[in-house]
């Protein structure tokens, strides 16, 4: 049965399971005056003025890398779910239903006893089929395997729209096959003291899996080795980002010349692809003549090697304390600066969402997020398109000919609220109540037949890619979906209880920043069906990039650690929505308070309150490595640097808080860039 009306859900839910009141304090979010720090004059530096006594009587965590709101929200989340897990772990479910397999999966990975019993040998199958590799047919066999499982060693599949035909689905092939976060961390020099300790923690991971010390470090140097001239052949973060470059739509022959020592066929035919697909998209073909070219010159015994590492990486988080534990003291407090580990239940519920996410959500969903949200927050993504609207009509660098495209885009945008249409269904997922690793292992699984099936079918236009009770938004350009998820839609982000402009700095900055992902630079490539298709003049693209460009030059300014600067073409995309989103919100605004009286809250005006609460809402304290991390991988600028970066570039900012030439805050209006 497929519940819509998350309401009716409980009453279904009441049977078997009573959910005991909250048993985990919630850490307070709401937007608060407490925060700023009004000794410091917002002219001179915005981001204390709106967040100072925040920094100040903050500290972060000991389990986590950064702190903030979005990370406080994310948090109280867990906490939420976590109570919910801990009574359906209590409760006896009919077998086959979605509690039992919630609550089964839940209960196998919290216990822990039965873990370390099984220590190492969950994985033992899995290196008897590395060892049995004897040719390359062989190891693009067992590539294949691994990646319908939790490894994804050498590169990254998946099926998914077509990008230029999106009423089909076309098996896609991505970069990949690299332990560390970016190719940058094998070359530069800001990351060069993590390959030493990268070459220790893969010799001690070897060790613990039974390799003799001296064997362990020659392997280890094996597969760094190996991953930096898989590195050498990848591109950058920035170069990722672009959807016309990373397109490559080729018959399946083609793609087999293109890297004639990979048996792509037998991959392929492995991984389950149809005999009916002709043509696969290899979306960096430079990395696959690269990784054809490592294939043919580096040994079998040396890639046998690297299997070994990527199968006991990926599964380390799910085996004993010994393995899990020096998992993330590399990857977390050596790379991101986390002195602790979460909690075991908070690690359990992560995976619980990972591979039966959905069955979760409707539970969430039902205990958690009332309709009258809904409601609300679709009449909000109303007001903003219309602003938007009215906007692209008003430009002043865009033709005529464009605007009407634009136009049908904008018209042409789902939205979707709180949660999916249709709930996934888990039915043919077995969970049991005996091993956690096996049901690691049948989910995974699970999500690639389910995957690959999308192959013989029409695009899903539908389909939700983040579970409903996650923290966070997202535009989907294929399928021309705007989706907020349920999980962020409480305070800071929305607060019912909050007058209209903090509401409006907030949540409808996050709604404007996601209708802008639409026309931000890689949106912009998509038409309003979703395809990638070139319908800007080239007058038009050439002003567009102009204004783009002062982004890029204003965000590569931010030094956010000595000597590190923010990744401006990186995270443009990101910081053309965060301007969108605070621009149109606040003409929202201006819309909504039209003809109303609204006076002076906790001394402050709604203008006022709208840019303090956007500049909260992204608050950050980050450890050090984590920083240098963000910078180096991440897509979106840093918090304290979107908490002010679209800011100076909306007029009314200035007006707002009497900011003139010669103040520190201030940006003359030529070095303002303003697109949408």
């Amino acid at each position: 049965m497929q519940l819509n009306r998350p309401w009716a859900l409980v009453a279904l839910i009441a049977l078997p399971l009573v959910l005991a009141a909250e048993e985990t304090e919630l850490i307070p979010l709401n937007f608060t005056v407490d925060h700023m720090d009004r000794s410091v004059s917002p002219k001179e530096d915005f981001y204390r003025y709106a967040n100072g006594a925040w920094l100040d009587a903050t500290e972060i965590p000991a389990d986590k890398s950064r702190w903030g709101a979005f990370d406080g929200l994310a948090e109280n989340n867990w906490r939420r779910i976590h109570n919910l897990l801990e009574e359906i772990a209590r409760t006896t479910a009919a077998p086959g239903t979605n509690l039992q397999k919630v609550g089964d999966f839940y209960r196998t990975a919290m216990d822990t006893a039965a873990i370390e019993t099984a220590g190492i040998s969950p994985l033992l199958p899995e290196f008897a089929r590395i060892a049995t590799i004897d040719d390359l047919a062989g190891l693009a066999r067992y590539v294949a395997e691994a990646h319908q499982g939790i490894g994804s060693p050498l590169f990254g599949s998946y099926p998914y729209a077509d990008q230029r035909n999106n009423e089909d689905v076309i098996f896609q092939m991505v970069q990949g096959g690299l332990s560390l976060p970016t190719r940058d961390y094998y070359f530069e020099e800001q990351h060069a003291k993590y390959l030493p300790l990268f070459v220790d923690h893969m010799t001690r991971m070897f060790e613990l899996a039974g390799t003799p010390t001296a064997q362990a470090r020659a392997d280890a140097e094996t597969v760094l080795a190996l991953e930096t001239k898989l590195a050498a052949n990848s591109k950058s973060v920035a170069a990722m980002r672009d959807p016309i470059e990373n397109y490559h739509k080729m018959p399946i022959a083609d793609a087999a010349a293109l890297m004639p020592n990979f048996p792509l066929n037998v991959y392929l035919k492995t991984i389950g692809l149809p005999d009916t697909e002709t043509e696969i998209d290899v979306k960096q073909t430079e990395f696959y003549a690269g990784l054809s070219e490592l294939l043919g010159s580096e040994s079998l015994a040396d890639w046998k090697t690297y299997l070994h590492w990527h199968a006991l990486t990926s599964a380390a988080p799910h085996l004993a304390s010994e393995f899990d534990d020096e998992n993330f003291r590399f990857f977390s407090k050596e790379l991101s600066g986390t002195p602790e580990q979460e909690s075991r239940w908070q690690r359990a519920a992560r995976r619980v969402d990972r591979n039966i996410g959905f069955a979760l959500g409707e539970i969430y969903v039902a205990k958690y997020f009332p309709p009258a949200v809904r409601d609300r927050l679709e009449s909000m993504v109303t007001m903003m398109q219309d602003v938007l609207k009215d906007r692209i009509n008003g430009l002043d660098w865009m033709s005529a000919e464009t605007k009407i495209k634009a136009q049908e885009k904008l018209s042409t945008f789902r939205v979707v609220v709180g949660y999916p249409p249709e709930w996934r269904d888990y039915s043919a997922l077995e969970i049991s109540g005996e091993d956690y690793f096996a049901n690691v292992m049948r989910g995974a699984r699970f999500d690639s037949a389910r995957s690959m099936a999308k192959l013989s079918k029409p695009f899903d236009k539908t389909e939700w890619l983040r579970t409903p009770q996650q923290v966070n938004a997202y535009y989907q350009p294929s399928a021309g979906q705007l989706v907020f998820l349920a999980g962020i839609l409480q305070p800071p982000y929305f607060d019912p209880e909050m007058d209209d402009a903090v509401n409006f700095g907030a949540i409808c900055g996050v709604i404007g920043h996601e209708i802008t992902h639409g026309f931000d630079d890689k949106g912009r490539n998509y038409d309003a069906h979703g395809n990638l298709a070139d319908w800007w003049t080239e007058d038009d693209a050439t002003k567009f990039s102009a204004r783009a460009q002062k982004l890029i030059d204003q965000y590569n300014d931010y030094e956010v650690l000595p000597g590190v600067f923010v990744k401006g073409d990186q995270t443009l995309g990101e910081n053309i929505a965060d301007l969108g989103g605070v621009s149109i919100a606040f003409e929202a605004l201006q819309r909504s308070l039209a003809n109303k009286r609204v006076g002076l809250i906790d001394g402050l005006t709604p203008n006022e309150r709208f840019f303090l609460s956007w500049s909260q809402i992204w608050h950050t304290k980050y450890r050090e490595d984590r920083l240098k991390r963000s910078v180096a991988s991440d897509v979106h600028s840093p918090g304290m640097v979107r908490s002010i970066g679209p800011l100076v570039n909306v007029p009314e900012f200035f007006e707002t808080f009497d900011i003139q030439p010669g103040d520190p805050m201030w940006r003359a209006p030529e070095d303002r860039a303003k697109i949408w």
